[in-house]
C-alpha cells in the first residue's frame, strides 16, 4: 500500500482545479494526447456496424467492435488462426469426431451480472439453430443451415453441469473448432438478448473486456473498460471511441491532426508518407483476403458462362493493383488467397484479353456488347482501398468490349443487403477469411446452401456441392486439400466472380500507440493496447 501523505490545503484545491480542467478539455473525437488522458483510444475507420450483435451480420465493421464486447469459446492466436482456449480452458474431441466436450472457465461474468455458465451457452446454441438465413446468415453458412434441416451438422447442444457444454455432430466436420471460434458465434448474455432481437443489437452484452456505451449512427461507437472482468489488470485502455471517417485521405489528416489515434483503410499510396512522419507508424495487417467483382448468374446475360468468362479476360487487374495498391497485393486467380492450405496454383489465370472477351460475347449472341449496372463499394475495404476508382477502371475496361456500365452504389447496409437479395448485375465486394480455412472462402461464400447469405452470386453446381460436403467431412488434409483444388477448378470454368486482389492492408497510428497486434481476420484485439 502506499503511505498516507498530508496535502496542503493549496494543494488539495490546485489539484482539484486541475481535474476539472482536464475534464473540461476532454472530448471523445478529440486529441488523445490533449485533455482526453493516454487510457482513451479513438480507432478511425471508413464505415459504421450495420449491428452490434455479431451473431446477424457477415461484414467486418460489426466485428471491428464487437470482438472487444463479446467472447468466444475458442479463441485464435494473437496473429493466428491456431485454435487457442477462449471462455472454454479445454476441451475434449471423441475419436469419431462427433462429441466435443469444452469445460468452461469459473468467475466469468456478462456486463449486466448475469453468470456465464453451460446454461447460457446451450441458450446461445438454441437461439441460433431456430433462427433462418435472414436473421442468422452466418450460423447457416458454417452448420449447413438450421435445425430440422436435413444438412444441419449440429445434432444437439447441452449442459453436462454447470461448467461443462457437450456438442454432438451428425457428422465429422474437420473445420468445427475453427467456426466456433469465429466472431459471429460469440457468447451473448440471455437476459439482454431475450428481451428481443432488435433491443439487443443496439444494446450489446458480452463478456469480453469492453462493455458497450453508446452508439451515434454514422457517427461513433463508444465502449468502455470492464471492471470485472476475468483477465485481471486487463484491458489497459479505460475507453475506446470508434469513429466514422468514410473518407480515406480525411481519415489520414485526422490521424496527422492528432485527432485520432489510430486508422485502418489507408491508401497504399500513402504508406511511404506514413513511414516518413516521425510521429506516425505503419501496421500491415497479415494478408488473408480476396477482393472481387461478382457477377450475378440469375441475372441476364450473366446466366451465359461465355459472357462471365468474357469479364474475366475484359479487366485490366494489373493495371489496378498497380495503380491503387503500390505493389501491396497479388492479382488473384482464384477465390481464395495463397495462404489458405488448398490453394490451387496449377490453375492458369485469365489473361488480359479484350479480343478474346469480344469473341466470347459473340459466341453469347452479344457481339455488339450490352448494358449493365456496376456496383461499387461506398467504403474502403482491406481487400479494396477505393471502390469507386477501381469501379471506374473496371467501366473503361467494359467499354472497350462494347459493354456500357453504369457506375451505382448505396449505403453500405443497403449495398450488402440489396446485393445479398441478388439485386445487382455486377457488384464489387470482398473477404477477409474468418478462420483460415478454405471452407470458410469457397464453401460460404460460393455454394448453393449459402445462397442469400454470403453466396450473393447465386452460383450453384451439385458437383462443387459435393466436394465441399467431402471436405468438409474429411478429417485427412491432403485428401480435403485436393477436394479443394477440384473445387476450384470448376469455379475458375464457371467464372461467378472476377477475382480481382489479394491486399495486404494498411493501418496507421501514433507512434506512441502500444500492444496493437492486428489480426489476420480483421478483428483485432484491443486489450493490451496503449496510447501515450
Amino acid at each position: 500500500m502506499k503511505k498516507k501523505r498530508i496535502l496542503s490545503l493549496s494543494l488539495v484545491m490546485l489539484l482539484g482545479l486541475s481535474m476539472i480542467l482536464a475534464a473540461c478539455g476532454s472530448s471523445e473525437g478529440g486529441n488523445s494526447s490533449s485533455g482526453k488522458g493516454s487510457s482513451i483510444l479513438v480507432f478511425g475507420r471508413g464505415g459504421d456496424s450495420t449491428s452490434l450483435d455479431p451473431s446477424r451480420v457477415t461484414e467486418g465493421e460489426t466485428f471491428k467492435v464487437t470482438v472487444n464486447l463479446f467472447e468466444t469459446l475458442l479463441n485464435f492466436g494473437e496473429e493466428d488462426t491456431t485454435i487457442q482456449p477462449g471462455l472454454a480452458e479445454k476441451w475434449d474431441t471423441s475419436d469419431d469426431g462427433l462429441t466435443y466436450t469444452f469445460h468452461l472457465r469459473e468467475g466469468v461474468k456478462f456486463h449486466d451480472g448475469t453468470d456465464f455458465n453451460a446454461d447460457a451457452v446451450v441458450k446461445n446454441f438454441d437461439r441460433w439453430a431456430n433462427g433462418d438465413a435472414d436473421k442468422f446468415p452466418y450460423y447457416s453458412s458454417m452448420f449447413g443451415g438450421f435445425k430440422g434441416d436435413e444438412e444441419h451438422v449440429i445434432d444437439s447442444v447441452t449442459a453436462e453441469d454447470e461448467k461443462t457444454v457437450v456438442i454432438k455432430l451428425k457428422r465429422p466436420q474437420a473445420p468445427f473448432l475453427k467456426n466456433i471460434a469465429m466472431s459471429m458465434f460469440a457468447i451473448a448474455s440471455p437476459t439482454a438478448f431475450e428481451q428481443g432481437d432488435d433491443q439487443f443489437e443496439r444494446n450489446p452484452v458480452g463478456t469480453g473486456p469492453f462493455k458497450f456505451v453508446e452508439w451515434k449512427a454514422n457517427d461513433t461507437i463508444t465502449i468502455e473498460k470492464f471492471d470485472d472482468y476475468w483477465q485481471k489488470g486487463l484491458p489497459k485502455l479505460d475507453k475506446v471511441v470508434f469513429k466514422s471517417i468514410p473518407d480515406n485521405s480525411a481519415r489520414l489528416n485526422a490521424l496527422i491532426k492528432g485527432e485520432i489515434d489510430l486508422a485502418d483503410g489507408i491508401n497504399p499510396a500513402d504508406g511511404e508518407k506514413i513511414e516518413s512522419n516521425d510521429d506516425l507508424q505503419l501496421i500491415e495487417r497479415p494478408s488473408m483476403n480476396v477482393g472481387y467483382l461478382g457477377l450475378t448468374v440469375t441475372r441476364p446475360p450473366f446466366d451465359k458462362k461465355e459472357v462471365r468468362q468474357a469479364l474475366n479476360y475484359a479487366i485490366d487487374k494489373e493495371t489496378i493493383i498497380n495503380s491503387f495498391f503500390e505493389g501491396r497485393a497479388n492479382v488473384a486467380k482464384n477465390p481464395m488467397p495463397p495462404s489458405i492450405s488448398g490453394y490451387n496454383d496449377d490453375i492458369e489465370a485469365y489473361e488480359y484479353n479484350p479480343e478474346k472477351a469480344k469473341e466470347l460475347l459473340a459466341e453469347a449472341g452479344l457481339a455488339d456488347g450490352f448494358e449493365m449496372e456496376l456496383w461499387a463499394m461506398p467504403v474502403p475495404r482491406p481487400y479494396m482501398p477505393d471502390g469507386k476508382k477501381v469501379a471506374e477502371v473496371i467501366q473503361s475496361n467494359l467499354a472497350d468490349i462494347g459493354v456500357k456500365a453504369k457506375i451505382v452504389s448505396y449505403e453500405w447496409a443497403t449495398y450488402l443487403d440489396k446485393a445479398s437479395k441478388g439485386e445487382a448485375d455486377a457488384f464489387m465486394l470482398g473477404w477477409t477469411g474468418d478462420n483460415g480455412d478454405a471452407d470458410n472462402f469457397l464453401y460460404v461464400l460460393l455454394d448453393e446452401d449459402n445462397i442469400g447469405s454470403n453466396n450473393y452470386t447465386y452460383f450453384k453446381n451439385d458437383e462443387m456441392h459435393d466436394l465441399f460436403i467431402k471436405a468438409q467431412t474429411e478429417v485427412d488434409e491432403e485428401k480435403r486439400n485436393e477436394y479443394y483444388r477440384q473445387a476450384q477448378e470448376i469455379i475458375h470454368d464457371e467464372a461467378p466472380w472476377v477475382p480481382i486482389a489479394h491486399s495486404t492492408p494498411l493501418l496507421a497510428a501514433k507512434k506512441g500507440l502500444t500492444g496493437f497486434k492486428p489480426h489476420p481476420t480483421g478483428s483485432d484485439m484491443l486489450m493490451n493496447v496503449e496510447v501515450k
